[in-house]
């Protein structure tokens, strides 16, 4: 009995044998009645439809064949890879903008030399700079340097797809592939804490849901929030694992006339009223290991301003803890109500601070032979692009371009439409670019002009991914 036979997909370096009725390892590559198809629909934008751009789908099931408007523009998702890169890009459209003859190239692009930055809003400690970051098992990337209010963490990149295990590898693209896609991924940071990360999502620390990033480091506070003091307390101590803030010391206070009060800060002085180093960093006040604020203070000085009666608030980057004290005769702070007077000013810090959240860039190398789809001298894109000559975007959003050699990119995947990357088991992520120009600019970087289509000639003729389409006997391999 004649077995069905599969054809061969050249759509990633895997090389998939596909049968029919069935899709590659991917799923993205299907084997439809002798020919390789793409499972996902090409994706146009819109600005001008209901809903303020929603996404328009080419080839979708519900796509009643009404015309696009004016304004559509094509996206790379759905439409294919240029692998192996010796082929024009799937699709290569030629429009009118403003009377200015426009060409767009699309494709999507298998990435080796990918990763994610992710930025965390929170003041909680999650580990060491360097630490390594691990998603289940597998090291998958590391923490980096904390920013304003922020830590940051490096997952991807090549060494972590393919420079290990493969295990390592396999781990590593799942993460980077759903955090892309807007799926929270769980997290273990060495020496730190577990976090769960979800773009657009609040961080969920070692179980804890954060609420809010915080106003500023405390030095910031108190010079925002000095004059909503003055008059109601004697002094302010801002609790912060970067810069501790001290109201009578700092300028903030000085200009306004604020009296020496005698407190003692147990961390190194930099400048007046802003202290390093109070605590090592923790989940305490602040970003700190400081559960009682008081651990950071040492004796009151009398000769300095110290008295019975002295009114000290501690309050925290957030706003999310704080403590009322006032000095007993022996100068040692005792815990008392907070004054209703004092409460609007710790609510204006909460209200003040930002909602805690997560955010994720993919960064990709768009280097290698995919400039190849583009044009036929593939140095002359990465020129072209450097020079804002050829505006790249993916999935339609806007990214950023490093400097320096290459086409080094990142993009909020937030600004992609639902579902935008995908994968291929190489281990690498695929995800969609557009690379738009003038025509005449397309034309002397070399481009592919035989390659161009109008709209209208896409849409009339498809565009079937580009197959060799080799039958081989119905005896095993991938997919």
């Amino acid at each position: 009995m004649t077995q069905p036979e599969k054809i061969r997909c050249d759509a990633c370096p895997v090389m998939c044998y596909i049968a029919p009725g069935q899709t590659g390892a991917c799923d993205r590559y299907a084997n439809d009645a002798g020919r390789i198809i793409r499972t996902d629909p090409v994706v146009f934008l819109s600005k001008t439809l209901a809903g303020g751009g929603r996404v328009v789908p080419f080839a979708a099931r519900d796509w009643d064949g009404d015309p696009f408007p004016d304004d559509a523009q094509i996206t790379g998702i759905g439409s294919g890879t240029t692998y192996p890169d010796y082929k024009p890009a799937p699709f290569i459209i030629a429009s009118e903008v403003d009377g200015a003859e426009m060409v767009t190239v699309v494709t999507e692009a298998i990435f080796s030399y990918c990763g994610v930055k992710v930025k965390i809003d929170t003041d909680r400690f999650l580990g060491p700079e360097g630490a390594t970051v691990r998603a289940g098992e597998e090291a998958i990337g590391h923490v980096t340097t904390a920013e304003y209010g922020s830590q940051m963490l490096s997952l991807g990149g090549v060494h972590h797809l393919t420079g290990g295990e493969k295990s390592e590898g396999r781990v590593t693209c799942a993460a980077l592939l759903a955090l892309c896609n807007g799926e929270a991924v769980e997290l273990v940071i060495d020496q730190g804490s577990a976090v769960t990360v979800q773009a657009g999502r609040a961080p969920i620390v070692d179980g804890r849901v954060e609420n809010r990033m915080r106003v500023g480091c405390g030095s910031a506070t108190i010079g925002m929030f000095a004059d909503q003091w003055q008059g109601l307390v004697d002094e302010v101590v801002v609790v912060d694992d970067h810069i501790t803030g001290v109201v009578s010391e700092h300028q903030a206070g000085k200009v306004l006339g604020w009296a020496d009060t005698g407190i003692k800060i147990l961390g190194r002085r930099s400048t007046p009223g802003r202290y390093f180093r109070v605590s090592e960093p923790g989940l305490g006040w602040g970003g700190t290991q400081v559960s009682d604020p008081l651990e950071i203070l040492g004796p009151w000085n009398a000769k300095k301003g110290a008295r019975a009666g002295l009114r000290l608030l501690m309050v925290s980057t957030t706003g999310e803890e704080f403590a009322y004290y006032e000095l007993d005769e022996a100068l040692t702070p005792q815990s008392k109500p907070i004054p209703d007077a004092l409460m609007p000013s710790v609510k204006l810090i909460d209200e003040n601070c930002e909602p805690s959240l997560c955010s994720v860039l993919f960064m990709g190398g768009a280097g290698g032979s995919l400039r190849a789809g583009v044009t036929q001298n593939p140095v002359r894109l990465t020129r072209s692009v450097q020079a804002r000559q050829t505006r790249l975007t993916s999935g339609g959003a806007e990214c950023y371009v490093w400097p320096g050699g290459g086409i080094t990119f990142m993009v909020d995947v937030l600004r992609l439409p639902a579902g935008a990357f995908g994968y291929v088991p190489t281990p690498a992520l695929v995800a969609p670019l557009e690379f738009t120009l003038s025509r005449a600019e397309y034309l002397a970087l070399g481009g592919h002009a035989g390659a161009i289509k109008s709209l209208a000639e896409m849409m009339r003729d498809g565009g079937e991914y580009p197959t060799e389409a080799k039958l081989v006997p119905h005896t095993g391999g991938l997919g």
